[in-house]
């Protein structure tokens, strides 16, 4: 596979956890994935940025937010957040610690 195709496959596989994550399932919420799997919405909305800063373009946090989720983050929020339990938000201060933060206990 030349490295074109590889790169057009990786964005196709891209969009589709996109759709599937702000599509099909806006019922899973960020901290859950957070602390299930390490990594969110806002994670990939950040790697998203991230690369693009790489790439020399400016894009704040809440640019690459509004990009990832097709809208500004608090109008997400206000759609399909729900208040997290303290023994979620426990959780999610470990998992942040450790995965995005690369603080391990």
């Amino acid at each position: 596979m030349d490295d074109q195709t590889r790169i057009e496959i990786e964005a196709a596989a891209f969009r589709r956890l996109q759709k599937h994550l702000m599509e099909d399932r806006q019922d899973v919420q960020n901290i859950d994935m957070m602390n299930l799997a390490g990594f969110c919405r806002n994670c990939l909305s950040r790697w998203y940025q991230e690369a693009a800063n790489e790439r020399g373009i400016d894009m704040t946090k809440d640019e690459g937010r509004e990009a990832y989720y097709g809208m500004p983050y608090d109008d997400w929020k206000a759609l399909h957040q729900t208040d997290a339990s303290a023994e979620k938000q426990a959780a999610f201060d470990v998992a942040f610690r450790e995965n995005v933060l690369n603080e391990k206990d």
